[in-house]
């Protein structure tokens, strides 16, 4: 379940992020300044706790993924077809949202116990 999950999340973050800014007023959506990092943080957050609950074996390659998705993300949202800002602090706050997501997850597996995210 955490891997769909993780599927879902991912491809809802890379939508949202790579959508022009021009369509997000139509979504009722607007970039601001003031919790844009905050965003980020949540997203990747929740990215590292779905993933590493998915994949609990995998976690170098999880933050590796997850850290140069999140480059990738800011380079990609400095074209100018997307019309929004690389900003690369808003990378630190995707790495800080990975370490969260990471305590959360290893938080719950000793906490709630194996059988919750659906291992033997």
């Amino acid at each position: 379940m955490a891997r769909i999950g993780f599927v879902v999340t991912l491809a809802c973050v890379l939508l949202l992020t790579l959508l022009p800014v021009r369509f997000l007023p139509d979504l009722g959506m607007a970039v601001t300044l003031h919790d844009d990092k905050l965003e980020h943080a949540i997203a990747f957050a929740a990215l590292a706790a779905l993933g590493s609950l998915g994949w609990p074996g995998h976690k170098a390659r999880l933050v590796v993924l997850l850290a140069f998705t999140g480059a990738a993300i800011e380079v990609l949202q400095g074209a100018q077809l997307i019309g929004r800002d690389l900003d690369g602090f808003d990378w630190v706050a995707d790495c800080a949202g990975m370490a969260l997501g990471l305590t959360i997850a290893g938080w719950t597996k000793r906490r709630v116990g194996r059988r919750v995210v659906g291992l033997p």
